[in-house]
């Protein structure tokens, strides 16, 4: 096996392969969060869009690989992961942490001369310019539980297992130390279309932070504002659905100017 195979292999979940695909579509899970999140929605995307799930470590299938605290070298190791894939139409998808994960992505590619996606989706984040003072990472377990808690994103039953909290804990530490200590660059920004998803309730994420994301693109960028809290993709996941196929299989095109808002 390549070196480049194995790091590929390494990273990527595919659930299922989409071999007739017209696009690909590389999805980074949030903090705590691991590939499977997606697989529901590569299955709704198959066979048009063959969509890539990002494993990282200390989790699932990889819980004994050691984390990576660290969005610039996140980054980094999935980029010479994926690298390779210039066979297809490239887009990305990344929610709450994964969304900044996927902004690093995207410029890495810019960097490297690669084509730039055809579109990057920012879900359940503020734009990398919109800072807030978090330090949940350096809180205890018990304040990270209530923090999950308020998100809604984790299995209540998982978090009131102490045998599993004790197995997930350190990769969830770890993911909110790597967004939490995350510093952006002023000044450089993508050049494809960015679509914005947010819900109307989140408390990590106002509508106006959202909207920021307009500054982090030469291209449209257009904002999609749905019922529900941080974790409005689990509720709303049929209208998000439709919004990738409109997007990826029809390739509905966004016209540049000011961010068009649609409140669902």
């Amino acid at each position: 096996m390549s070196k480049k195979v194995e790091q590929f292999e390494k990273w990527v979940r595919r659930r299922p392969p989409a071999p007739n695909s017209k696009v690909r579509l590389i999805c980074l899970p949030h903090a705590g969060g691991s590939a499977s999140f997606y697989f529901p929605v590569s299955k709704e995307l198959a066979p048009e869009v063959d969509v890539l799930a990002i494993q990282y470590p200390g989790r699932q299938d990889r819980r004994h690989e050691p984390n990576i605290p660290s969005i610039p070298d996140l980054a980094d190791q999935i980029f010479a992961a994926v690298r390779h894939l210039d066979d297809l139409p490239l887009a990305l998808f990344g929610h709450s942490m994964g969304a900044v994960i996927a902004y690093e992505l995207a410029l890495r590619m810019q960097d490297a001369g690669l084509p730039s996606p055809v579109r990057f989706f920012a879900s359940g984040r503020r734009a990398p310019s919109r800072h807030r003072d978090d330090m949940v990472h350096l809180g205890s377990d018990a304040q990270m539980v209530a923090e999950l808690r308020k998100l809604s994103g984790t299995d209540a039953a998982m978090l009131a297992d102490p045998e599993l909290l004790e197995m997930i804990m350190p990769a969830i530490r770890s993911d909110y130390q790597a967004v939490e200590t995350y510093q952006y660059e002023p000044g450089r920004k993508l050049d494809c279309p960015v679509t914005v998803l947010t819900g109307d309730n989140d408390p990590r994420v106002s509508i106006d932070e959202a909207a920021s994301w307009e500054a982090h693109t030469t291209g449209p960028t257009e904002l999609r504002v749905y019922p529900g809290g941080h974790f409005f993709l689990t509720d709303q996941s049929t209208d998000v659905i439709e919004l990738l196929t409109e997007r990826l299989v029809r390739q509905s095109v966004l016209t540049p100017g000011r961010p068009r808002v649609e409140v669902m």
